[in-house]
């Protein structure tokens, strides 16, 4: 078995293991408590929304000069500045952080000033792992990060979790062994890095300096900072906004919704990886024509897979809440899985828009456009929160309209460089036959049993689309699910 299947299959064994823990703690742990739930959640969303800031795209820069520095012996140069720079800036970002909120002392009544006693800390040590993270990469090493990376986040909050609400330790323990977790993942990086190669610390600044690397150094570093934080408060700014207007146990009840939901994406991270090497293959030799017959291709098996996903979840989730601890507050706000799962439904269908630019000479304007989609979000969530009454339902609609635009964007663009896009008639036939679907099996009688509902509901859907994609051959179902196929899962040639 080649070292590439051994770290694919091995990485897949801790995806899984990771989907695992993170299902089993949002639907049956979590929910005991939603309030400390969301204080967690505000915590790390809050953090990983200021890393960038401290980073500055010196993670980025690892990688991007690694090979060149790496021949000249200087590749651990180039880490340890990073490093000492990591250091410098959060310094300076700790100093600017008190003295802003000493001139505006009105924001220490913000959330994030009265938790700022562990966000500060954790920017710092999430900031280090970055770094390593990518440095790790450059070694073609993805089994043990993704361990630091997926899994132990996930034990940081059943963990902590778990103390404060099931044994009764103080909130401070609680989040002195959150905090540890993720101390313990910046040391595993040290440790593992170490053992691909001796770290040597060098903090000399020659090398740098030969013929302005390190303007080329910042320059780069710059334009990886501005996508990073771009891409982090796009992502994580909702969870940040409802905590500071509607409180913990709202953050606590969108997280839970918010990642029930998310499992519809789950077939976009495993095919990018396929695609991003005949997508680059396409846009170096020009070949627009099968770029496009490609893209159409993905997009509609992501679209495919995603309506499938969600028409499920849609039906189960009355019947599924049932067996969930204070699962009436999540019935409650149903609607976020239909307004969200809509919006994240429409982007698998724009397939990998943002990936065709970022592989392109054109990869700048992604960075722009995802500065729009951070612009957007927080303008709309805004509005939603401090105008309207719909509270965690106006955040839905806020991230589904950004998202949404942000995905019109790319497609035009795509289109007037490219000649390309992703949309199909195909896709209307998904979307009429997931629609009848979802609809048969709503006005369907319910058994007095809900498990029973749980599967007899989601097993009509999935009955209906099989048929219905039988007689109009939208997607090659068979082609996924013979013996063959089965069996080549297994092999790593």
């Amino acid at each position: 078995m080649s070292v590439v299947a051994r770290q694919g299959f091995k990485y897949t064994i801790i995806g899984y293991l990771g989907f695992v823990v993170g299902a089993l703690s949002t639907y049956f742990v979590f929910p005991y408590d939603f309030e400390f739930y969301g204080k967690l959640s505000y915590i790390l969303s809050m953090s990983e929304m200021l890393v960038p800031i401290v980073v500055f795209g010196l993670s980025y820069a690892n990688v991007k000069f690694f090979h060149q520095s790496q021949k000249d012996g200087k590749h651990q140069n180039i880490l340890s500045l990073s490093l000492l720079a990591i250091v410098f800036n959060f310094v300076v970002f700790s100093a600017l952080f008190f003295l802003f909120h000493y001139i505006f002392p009105e924001y220490q009544e913000k959330k994030w000033w009265t938790l700022k006693f562990i966000i500060l800390p954790l920017v710092f040590v999430l900031a280090l792992s970055h770094v390593f993270n990518r440095y790790v990469s450059n070694y073609k090493r993805i089994v043990v990060p993704n361990i630091f990376e997926n899994i132990l986040p996930k034990l940081a909050n059943l963990g902590a979790f778990c103390f404060f609400i099931f044994l009764g330790m103080t909130q401070q323990s609680a989040f002195a062994f959150f905090f540890g977790m993720f101390v313990v993942s910046t040391i595993g990086y040290f440790f593992y890095a170490n053992t691909l190669e001796n770290i040597k610390p060098d903090f000399s600044t020659g090398y740098i300096k030969k013929e302005g690397l390190w303007k080329e150094i910042l320059n780069y570093s710059f334009f990886g900072f501005l996508g990073n934080i771009g891409n982090y408060i796009a992502i994580k700014i909702d969870k940040v906004m409802i905590g500071d207007a509607l409180g913990d146990e709202e953050v606590g009840i969108y997280s839970v919704l918010f990642a029930m939901i998310s499992l519809i994406s789950i077939p976009q991270l495993g095919i990018f990886n396929i695609s991003a090497p005949i997508i680059n293959k396409s846009i170096a030799e020009n070949d627009m024509e099968e770029l496009d017959r490609f893209h159409k291709k993905t997009s509609l098996s992501l679209f495919f897979l995603g309506a499938v996903l969600f028409s499920c979840i849609l039906v189960g989730f009355p019947y599924l809440v049932t067996y969930i601890k204070n699962g009436a507050l999540l019935q409650e706000s149903e609607l976020v899985i239909w307004i969200l799962g809509s919006a994240i439904l429409f982007d698998l269908a724009t397939g990998f828009n943002g990936n065709i630019i970022s592989l392109s000479k054109y990869y700048r304007y992604n960075i722009v456009f995802m500065m729009f989609l951070a612009v957007l979000t927080i303008a709309l969530n805004y509005y939603f929160l401090e105008h309207t009454s719909l509270g965690i339902v106006g955040v839905a609609l806020a991230t589904a309209i950004s998202l949404t635009l942000y995905n019109i964007v790319k497609i035009i663009f795509n289109y007037l460089t490219f000649k390309i896009h992703p949309l199909t008639i195909e896709m209307i036939f998904v979307s009429i036959i997931s629609t009848l679907a979802i609809t048969v099996a709503i006005v369907l009688p319910d058994f007095e049993n809900n498990f029973v509902n749980l599967i007899y509901k989601p097993s009509v859907v999935l009955l209906l689309i099989y048929i219905g994609n039988h007689f109009l051959r939208i997607f090659p179902v068979e082609e996924y699910i013979n013996r063959n196929f089965l069996k080549s899962i297994f092999k790593f040639k």
